[in-house]
């Protein structure tokens, strides 16, 4: 429990989050990288086809993983939002801010596939429907988001402090999202995982495997990329910092700092 505690509070240190994180980068890039080919391969090739749907049902392996990504994202979005407003942690908003450009883009990932998903399926690109209504309105939370910040870019703690609040306020969006298909009628499909008879949700291992393992990489693709985006962050504002010299000037190859 010790080493918990002290871990936690090494990476709520922007130096020690910065030390710890690098050595992280490379190992969840490939990860990232060998289980999307893998899953792209196995779900747009290999996996059967659906006997209801055909080969169209094969951009939920796009779809389903951008759709949880995009819900997962924002989750850690508001937390770090409440850690950035209530104890003003640096590494907190430095986590914020990097994940918003990644979460809007799973967002807008998931809306487009949709679009072409529900053309054949439904007979219409966009309905009004409560799924697809509120995850367009957490595509414009994400923007809320980067568009509060970069109104106040000249203060980074403030602009982040106000980002925080519409990140805290847009969490009510994630359950709406999530049970919508459930509360309102629509013409969105239920679960796409489940193992219980008589329902809607993929049970064939053939075809639950490509889509777990993309969910799997698209995990890794995104500590990647917000860990790539939150060292950077850091070393923006804390730019007069000691150790971001000290963390700069040994990123140089030798001989290269005079």
């Amino acid at each position: 429990m010790n080493r918990i505690i002290k871990f936690y509070h090494e990476c709520g240190s922007p130096p020690s989050f910065y030390r710890i994180t690098g050595h992280w980068l490379r190992p969840m890039f490939w990860l990232a990288l060998t289980l999307s080919i893998y899953g792209l391969i196995d779900g747009l090739f290999l996996a059967p086809e659906d006997y209801q749907q055909g080969d169209s049902y094969r951009i939920i392996f796009v779809h389903v993983p951008a759709a949880w990504m995009s819900l997962f994202i924002y989750a850690i979005i508001g937390i770090a939002g409440i850690m950035t407003f209530v104890w003003r942690m640096k590494v907190a908003e430095a986590v914020m801010m990097a994940s918003v450009p990644i979460g809007a883009l799973f967002t807008a990932v998931t809306l487009l596939t949709g679009m072409l998903w529900g053309k054949p399926m439904w007979g219409t690109y966009w309905d009004w429907d409560a799924r697809m209504t509120s995850e367009l309105i957490l595509l414009f939370l994400y923007i809320g988001v980067f568009g509060i910040y970069a109104a106040y870019d000249e203060d980074p703690r403030k602009a982040a402090r106000l980002a925080s609040l519409v990140a805290i306020i847009g969490l009510v969006n994630l359950p709406i999202i999530r049970y919508s298909v459930e509360w309102w009628t629509s013409i969105h499909q239920g679960s796409s995982i489940s193992l219980m008879e008589g329902s809607t949700g993929i049970r064939d291992w053939d075809m639950l495997r490509p889509l777990l393992v993309m969910a799997l990489a698209t995990k890794f693709y995104f500590i990647y990329s917000m860990l790539s985006r939150a060292r950077i962050y850091l070393l923006r504002t804390e730019k007069q910092k000691q150790w971001v010299q000290k963390a700069v000037l040994g990123a140089q190859p030798s001989g290269g700092a005079s």
